[in-house]
């Protein structure tokens, strides 16, 4: 492919040469950082040609002209990058980071110093839980610290990833996610912030915050709706109405986007009711733009245009009908462009305005559709003024590249600090799930056998992580021998792909030898390369299960260790719920870990040993097995009949209904995670009990720690809407505060309640906060509710 492109770039070099030395615009009213952003915008594009607006709406790629395995320089495929795609080039290569530094400043001078009009691009990579590079500060996964519930924390990781992605001229970072784990079995879900849209919504919105004001444009992905496919396989057709769009789906979008001030967006690879969301008029334009107000720029996804060809079989593919991609249209190929309103279904005309790579680069035949009148020139126009907007915004003509000197960046990258804010907050997302007989914490004098194929030899990370980052970090084993001072052995049991048991002698022996054992098993993916190279995975992009369960012999090694007698702490280690309900009444504690940061083993040291109280709540609630699922806390009412069966241990079977022999509710409830301190809860006051829809009120409650060691507990909020005029949520999350309160004493808690919030969208579609009474709660969990006031909205 390589070649291929320089034998392109060497027919175009001429071309691009003649492009390159026109007029000089030194004193052009855009260069003006005290002009108004639209006018800036307007005199840009007044300038620009067709060609140059079309290299604005297509990605390029650093190794066009940085030879990724040995650091040549290309300059005929610099020259033609920046012809042709010239908008924003991404850089997540396993590379030196210096090669990247190097390769991203050449690329931003000659965009500035070689070309007409000197427009700088986005550089972009990825970063949901760390700068995807080499040697960067590794933070646990999305789904693990929305478990902190955390805010101040997940906005000072986001600064952090700012600072490490700008010191080598990285300005774009392919995140926050604002899609929900609403659908277990889907491969991704360790990257979404969780089940809840709220929850979703204040996590993504402090990462923005964070990031963007380290100068480092955020992209939320992947507008809209997406995480909950068909049969949990990825990509495939989310299947859904109205109502549920905009009650479920589309709330933590617009916190992270409207609120949070994205920069940029980044389309679903799904369809929503069976229109792909790459070209999706109603949300991206009507909802997007026109009821939201959104005025930034949005990309597809790598290879996401073919998609409309290839998977959702609306045009030909072979061959590939490329300009229907980019003209796409949902009537016959001969009328596509014969009238005015079928812009509102085509692809670019429907809100998508860039082209990520990855595909059949179809945006780059815009300069001949708009030559043949197939293309509106206003349509290009739109597309490119949005994404020139976020440059100027960003401040990218002023500083097109912030990247350190060479001798810099390690006082910049993978620092002390961001290191201590990685073991931070991956201990705060650690969930206690049981704790019989209050086994933990641990004693440090303890002798200890760690077990399990998650324990040591690798780091069992999410995935977007550089390649070979699972030899980086610290494992269980590491963190709990370095806390300990009494004798910590290994035994890796089992291999986690493997039925052999032929370790267990090994496993059994040494929990056998020590005071207690800690067991820790879960799911794993691969990183960046190792995920699409075949390899065994439960977890990650394009990984989808059928079951929860534990693999292969990892559920017989638990059980054998419990079986010794000896107190068992079992660990799970996973990107999404594991469903072993009967580990939560056999081991002695459990504890839930996703996917963990490079800190993982000292930040669940921490914990085990109680130099940190537990305070994770889980961001996603555990089924007791994948066939009850959905099991989301907020089902509509009506929904989740409860007439449990059971099947014993002992072979009894118990019949029920619902269902017949298992519980559709789930074993651990979203917000649900236990403490070494106990908190008691006086009765919630409201600063109005009467309001209108207009009104900001508090709910006020004091929360009172009743043991002798110093906790942090999250206060959760909860809404009820009594009487509903169509079937709403039977609960939702409207608030939270995370506080911790020292051994013996009481803290005044106060959380916001905006009663617009409180509305729903009615039977003609209309979103109204209608009059009536609101329960509003507050509690340790979405069951664990302790105390409610209600509301009347007249």
């Amino acid at each position: 492919m390589r070649l291929l492109i320089l034998s392109s770039a060497a027919l175009l070099l001429p071309a691009i040469q003649a492009f390159s030395n026109n007029t000089n615009t030194t004193t052009a009213l855009y260069k003006n950082p005290t002009a108004s952003v639209d006018d800036r915008v307007a005199d840009l594009m007044s300038r620009m040609t067709i060609e140059d607006k079309a290299a604005q709406l297509v990605q390029g790629d650093i190794s066009n002209w940085v030879n990724t395995t040995n650091n040549d320089f290309n300059a005929t495929g610099l020259a033609w990058n920046m012809y042709k795609r010239a908008g924003q080039f991404y850089v997540g290569y396993p590379i030196s980071q210096q090669w990247i530094s190097e390769g991203v400043r050449k690329g931003q001078e000659y965009l500035m110093q070689n070309t007409t009009l000197g427009i700088p691009a986005f550089v972009q990579s990825e970063g949901i839980h760390g700068f995807l590079i080499g040697n960067a500060t590794i933070f646990n996964s999305p789904i693990a610290y929305a478990c902190s519930w955390n805010t101040d924390l997940v906005k000072k990781m986001g600064a952090a990833i700012a600072q490490e992605s700008l010191a080598l001229g990285v300005n774009q970072i392919f995140g926050p996610l604002g899609d929900l784990a609403r659908e277990l079995r889907y491969g991704r879900l360790e990257e979404t912030f969780g089940e809840d849209g709220f929850l979703a919504g204040e996590i993504g919105y402090s990462y923005i915050k964070g990031l963007q004001g380290g100068n480092v444009s955020a992209m939320v992905k992947h507008f809209a709706a997406f995480g909950v496919p068909e049969q949990g396989l990825n990509t495939g057709p989310v299947h859904g109405g109205e109502r549920e769009l905009r009650t479920t789906y589309l709330p933590s979008y617009k916190r992270q986007i409207i609120d949070g001030g994205a920069y940029s967006i980044m389309s679903a690879y799904s369809s929503y009711d069976g229109i792909p969301l790459v070209a999706n008029h109603h949300i991206l334009t009507e909802i997007l733009r026109e009821e939201w107000g959104y005025k930034y720029f949005v990309t597809s996804d790598a290879g996401g245009t073919d998609r409309l060809c290839k998977e959702f079989k609306m045009c030909e593919t072979a061959p590939l009908d490329k300009e229907a991609i980019t003209l796409y249209v949902s009537i016959p190929k001969e009328n596509r462009i014969s009238t005015e309103s079928a812009n509102e279904f085509q692809a670019l005309p429907s809100g998508n305005d860039v082209e990520m790579g990855g595909g059949s680069y179809n945006f780059e035949n815009i300069p001949d559709l708009v030559a043949s009148g197939k293309l509106s020139l206003d349509v290009v126009d739109t597309a490119v003024s949005r994404q020139l907007r976020a440059k100027f915004d960003l401040g990218l003509f002023e500083n097109p590249y912030l990247g350190a000197a060479s001798n810099e960046t390690g006082a910049l990258i993978h620092t002390p600090e961001n290191i201590a804010l990685a073991r931070q907050l991956d201990a705060e997302s650690i969930v206690l799930l049981e704790n019989h007989e209050q086994i933990l914490p641990l004693s440090k004098t303890s002798n200890i056998a760690v077990i399990g194929p998650m324990a040591h030899g690798f780091m069992n990370y999410g995935d977007y992580v550089v390649n070979g980052s699972s030899a980086r970090g610290v494992t269980p084993f590491d963190g709990i021998k370095a806390a300990s001072s009494g004798a910590v052995t290994f035994a890796k049991g089992c291999e986690r792909w493997s039925n052999d048991q032929s370790g267990y002698a090994e496993a059994v022996a040494a929990a056998s030898a020590a005071d207690v054992a800690v067991v820790v098993v879960g799911t794993w993916t691969r990183d960046q390369y190792e995920l699409w190279q075949g390899l065994n995975a439960t977890t990650g992009e394009h990984v989808d299960v059928s079951s929860l369960n534990l693999v292969g012999a990892m559920p017989h090694l638990v059980q054998a260790i419990i079986d010794t007698g000896k107190p068992t702490v079992v660990v799970f280690s996973s990107g999404k719920p594991i469903t072993e309900a009967w580990i939560s009444a056999s081991a002695s504690a459990l504890v839930q870990q996703f996917y963990p940061s490079e800190e993982g083993g000292n930040a669940l040291a921490d914990i085990l040993f109680g130099d940190i109280n537990p305070s994770g709540k889980l961001s996603v609630g555990f089924p007791y097995d994948v066939g009850t699922t959905p099991i989301y806390y907020d089902y509509l009412n009506s929904g989740r009949t409860v007439d449990v069966g059971r099947e014993y241990a002992n072979g009894t079977l118990q019949f029920g209904h619902s269902y017949v022999l298992n519980d559709p509710r789930p074993l651990y409830e979203f917000g649900y995670g236990k403490s070494y301190s106990e908190f008691a809860y006086s009765k919630i006051t409201l600063s109005k009990t009467n309001a209108s829809p207009t009104d900001k009120i508090t709910a006020s409650i004091e929360i009172t720690n009743n043991s002798t060691r110093d906790g942090t507990e999250v206060v959760q909020l909860y809404v009820r809407d009594v009487i509903s005029s169509v079937v709403v949520p039977n609960i939702q999350l409207k608030g939270f505060s995370k506080v911790t309160i020292a051994a013996g004493e009481t803290k005044s808690v106060e959380i916001p309640i905006d009663v617009g919030e409180l509305g729903l969208w009615d039977v003609k579609m209309k979103y109204v906060v209608e009059p009536g009474d609101f329960v509003v709660f507050a509690g340790s969990s979405s069951k664990d509710l302790r105390t409610n006031v209600t509301l009347t909205v007249g």
